[in-house]
């Protein structure tokens, strides 16, 4: 198994290896996560680390980055959309940051840094570093226009064979890329996220739960006795949320619906909210930073996603002993056993969402039961030390 997951060899004894990790934009999301998760454990005896980000977001990776001490760069042509002439500018970008850093691995994460990216490394003149794409979902697997979908399959399809290494975090993508033939030059393998569920800063209930009340907009007309159903999100399409809104109309009175989280469907979101008569009841609290410390304070989480790769959201719930509902798209089945240690339904049925949400709600035992379960299964099948482990032998 080690051979076949490392296939460079380790760096020679004594000498740090040189690693240039490249991410498309800065704010909190799946592969912003990863990196926010793995690069603290990094052994800082084995690893010089640099992380180039584009410069669209927030910067909360820039953050959490600066509290380990762990150097970035800002990149200024690497955007998130197709825009034919900053991404010809951003190869060239890269190109010139690889030749100045010369790193030994060049590590890309997510899709456009993984195209910018590797096409980057095979224009460089001086350096060839080792090139290792980490995909959290495909993205022709998002609900985008046909052409689109069809466009970012041909890219990744021609552009494997520039990368030596790629890996999926979910049994689906491995799948469907073996499938339509996504081939690296080396080894296309699968290594799941991981978490530690005593590493989590996480607010204590009561704390929790007040401290989202502050964040909505009539906390004076929310009952105190109020089951709050939860998600935390960026706002895209990928992820459902309208699924959930429409959901909401089905939920018991005494329940409100809060998504943390932004992007660039809020108005079609608050569009929804307004059609179903629901803003006394449904509510979009924007980017909060940290998010994941407020889990305590939900009821129930909720993934209303329609495309995932192995969402972090979902894993931290996890992790914060509460039941789940979420849909069956990318990891998801691989980290919920249905009914045992959370629900599956469908993606796109509010109807399902709104059944067993209401089911969950109305069992305080099952309930628990499932969050405990959950607990357990990042515990002992999800670790963080596996995850870390994982990686390190790419590296």
């Amino acid at each position: 198994m080690a051979d076949e997951i490392n296939p460079f060899g380790r760096a020679p004894e004594g000498l740090k290896k040189r690693v240039l990790f490249v991410i498309t934009q800065s704010e909190m999301g799946g592969a912003q996560r990863f990196l926010a998760t793995l690069l603290p454990y990094l052994d800082e005896t084995r690893y010089e680390l640099l992380v180039a980000a584009g410069k669209d977001g927030d910067d909360e990776l820039m953050v959490v980055l600066n509290s380990h001490r762990i150097p970035w760069e800002k990149l200024k042509h690497l955007r998130r959309d197709i825009m034919p002439i900053e991404d010809v500018r951003g190869v060239f970008e890269i190109r010139n940051l690889i030749e100045r850093f010369q790193p030994q691995t060049l590590f890309l994460c997510s899709s456009k840094a993984g195209f910018v990216g590797s096409l980057a490394a095979k224009l460089s003149r001086d350096v060839s570093p080792k090139v290792v794409y980490r995909i959290g979902g495909w993205t022709f697997n998002d609900p985008w226009p046909a052409w689109q979908r069809w466009l970012w399959r041909f890219l990744e399809r021609i552009s494997a064979s520039w990368k030596d290494v790629i890996i999926v975090n979910n049994q689906s993508d491995l799948n469907q890329a073996q499938r339509i033939g996504i081939k690296p030059r080396n080894n296309l393998i699968l290594i799941h996220n991981g978490l530690d569920p005593y590493r989590i800063a996480l607010l204590p209930r009561d704390e929790a739960r007040a401290k989202l009340m502050e964040m909505i907009p009539i906390p004076d007309k929310i009952p105190e006795l109020t089951k709050i159903v939860g998600t935390i999100a960026n706002l895209y399409p990928s992820k459902g949320l309208e699924h959930l809104i429409t959901a909401a109309r089905r939920l018991p009175e005494d329940t409100i619906v809060c998504i943390i989280g932004d992007g660039n469907l809020r108005p079609k979101l608050e569009e929804l909210i307004d059609k179903y008569n629901l803003s006394h009841r449904a509510f979009l609290l924007g980017r909060v930073p940290q998010a994941s410390q407020y889990l305590p304070g939900f009821d129930t989480f909720v993934l209303p996603s329609v495309k995932e790769g192995f969402p972090w959201s979902l894993l931290e719930a996890m992790a914060a002993k509460l039941p789940v509902v979420a849909t069956r798209v990318g990891a998801v089945p691989e980290m919920i056993e249905d009914r045992k240690n959370g629900v599956l339904v469908d993606p796109a049925s509010a109807d399902q969402l709104g059944r067993e949400i209401g089911a969950i709600l109305g069992n305080e035992m099952t309930a628990r039961e499932m969050g405990i379960q959950a607990h357990q299964t990042v515990l002992f099948k999800f670790s963080l030390d596996r995850m870390v482990e994982k990686i390190e032998s790419v590296l």
